[in-house]
């Protein structure tokens, strides 16, 4: 559970770092349209249906432990396509589309398998206080990381800081590397949250 928290914890901090720039960024620097901006984002609600739906095959063929270090690639990663953008307009939008779309999707097999672990693992006693602690740590960093990606856009642009952002939100997953999470392949029993299948 420490090593699920330190990576979702980690991709918050660099994750609100990013949307604290991107709109600003996609509108001033690539010149996207509001409209045009407005389907962009769009483009992550579909990923997220469709996350959503190929979670549970996900997570059979590969674990539940794997999916979940799986989907904290794949929310953060395609992300890495917003300040690598460039080109014609019709690229730009292209790959904004695709790094919506890509993180949309991630998002969706995150938390779905997360939630999973966390509902399996801890004693239904302490269910709510886990949680409780959970959120106190994931939404304590969200400020912090929007603030930290505003004071960095305005010291070395947005561009950079974004970069930052996007590659440090990835590198969350590799919390997950040395962990028992990557070894958890199927959920424990209800009742039985003690012993992880591995």
């Amino acid at each position: 559970m420490r090593a699920d928290l330190a990576a979702t914890a980690t991709i918050n901090l660099f994750n609100f770092m990013f949307f604290a720039l991107a709109i600003l960024y996609a509108t001033r620097d690539l010149h996207v349209s509001p409209a045009a901006l407005g389907l962009v984002l769009g483009a992550a609600a579909v990923g997220s249906i469709i996350g959503s739906v190929i979670t549970g095959a996900v997570e059979r063929r590969i674990g539940i432990g794997p999916a979940f270090a799986l989907g904290c690639l794949l929310f953060p990663a395609p992300l890495v396509l917003v300040p690598l953008a460039g080109g014609s307009h019709e690229r730009v939008l292209a790959m904004l589309f695709i790094a919506e779309f890509g993180s949309g999707l991630g998002v969706m097999i995150l938390d779905i398998t997360a939630g999973a672990i966390m509902a399996a693992l801890v004693p239904e006693g302490l269910r709510s206080r886990v949680s409780g602690a959970f959120m106190v740590v994931n939404y304590g960093v969200r400020p912090i990381g929007s603030l930290a990606g505003g004071a960095l856009g305005a010291w070395l642009g947005l561009q950079p800081a974004l970069w930052i952002a996007t590659v440090g939100a990835t590198l969350g997953v590799l919390w997950l590397l040395p962990s028992p999470v990557m070894r958890l392949r199927e959920l424990p029993e209800p009742g039985d949250a003690t012993q992880n299948r591995v």
